[in-house]
């Protein structure tokens, strides 16, 4: 197979400098009609493609941005990256996908070393790596645009897109109370993620409002995955008052709940209801149907690379979400104090 034709290829075939293809390929003002033909001609007969690194180190744009991202659930970042993609896909823009560890110390130089080794254009944060300070320092220090997806902290710092995540979590625990529930467990997500925390204030708040108290002995921690779901769920139901309903902190450990029902007889929605976070496409599919909260987060991915794209001042967008009925809420089989 013969080599890939570069850019002295180019100047050698049209008989000019290797800077007058240069400006050729970035559109440059001052290169005569004459010359900018031979250029291209040349480009032809060789099939001549510029590289990415070749058009930055010209001054160009390379057309490509990344999303980076830290999170256990597929079927969340599925839509995430279906949002970006989209937006890409439909403006000529490359996107990258690249996971990192937000618990490892050198994940701000990995994502420094990322930056110099593609030259995107931009950045796309997804939680938790939306909050990881070696991230957002290594970024700012750059001078790289980025945008985050549901960011907790610094809000003021960078563009960003977002839910309002303590309200929706108070929205399905009022739901689940004024179904009838009175004891409801809730399993918390990944300690990593703001969001997490959001959630349980909200589950709290409406708990508060409603009057009832707050046991902690009804609060486990999750990871965002199926097996912190399926702890959670055995570690409620194997409590001799065990609660009625299981508020989920996704859809993820709520379908993991769901196993632990299915795999001890307990009949969903009869005698326990399920609830969860997200509406992935996990939530349609599992038996029965999760109600959930629907996060709009092809809307969120899209809209982020949308601003990034866009450029210019800070721009903030909150996105609304919607709770989600289907069909494993009922009111509680029996009573509880």
């Amino acid at each position: 197979m013969s080599e890939r034709s570069n850019i002295r290829d180019v100047a050698a075939r049209a008989g000019v400098a290797v800077k007058t293809v240069s400006r050729v390929l970035n559109g440059h003002p001052y290169v005569s009609a004459e010359t900018r033909a031979k250029v291209e001609e040349a480009m032809r007969a060789l099939d001549f493609r510029p590289s990415v690194a070749a058009r930055i180190l010209s001054g160009a744009k390379s057309n490509q941005i990344a999303l980076i991202y830290d999170n256990h659930s597929p079927y969340y970042m599925f839509q995430i990256q279906a949002g970006c993609w989209d937006f890409c896909r439909a403006n000529n823009i490359r996107l990258l996908a690249q996971p990192v560890d937000v618990a490892d110390p050198l994940v701000g130089e990995q994502v420094r070393g990322l930056v110099d080794e593609t030259h995107v254009d931009g950045i796309i944060l997804s939680s938790p790596v939306t909050d990881c300070d070696p991230v957002l320092r290594a970024l700012e220090y750059m001078d790289i645009p980025f945008v985050r997806i549901s960011p907790g902290t610094n809000h003021a710092l960078t563009s960003s897109v977002f839910m309002d995540d303590a309200q929706a979590a108070d929205d399905m625990t009022t739901y689940l109370i004024n179904a009838g529930h009175r004891r409801i467990g809730f399993i918390k997500g990944h300690q990593n993620h703001m969001a997490s925390d959001d959630r349980l204030f909200g589950y709290r708040r409406a708990l508060d409002r409603a009057g009832l108290p707050y046991d902690p002995v009804l609060v486990c921690e999750g990871e965002f995955d199926f097996d912190s779901g399926v702890r959670g769920g055995r570690a409620l139901l194997d409590q001799s008052n065990r609660p009625t309903a299981i508020f989920a902190s996704n859809d993820d450990m709520a379908a993991g709940v769901l196993a632990v029902a299915h795999d001890r007889g307990i009949n969903v929605p009869a005698e326990l209801s399920v609830a969860g976070f997200d509406d992935t496409t996990l939530a349609r599919t599992v038996w029965p149907p999760l109600t959930t909260i629907h996060q709009p987060m092809i809307e969120l991915a899209r809209t982020a690379t949308e601003i990034l794209i866009a450029g210019g001042d800070i721009n903030h967008r909150r996105l609304p979400h919607t709770l989600i009925e289907r069909a494993s809420v009922a009111p509680p089989a029996r009573t509880t104090s």
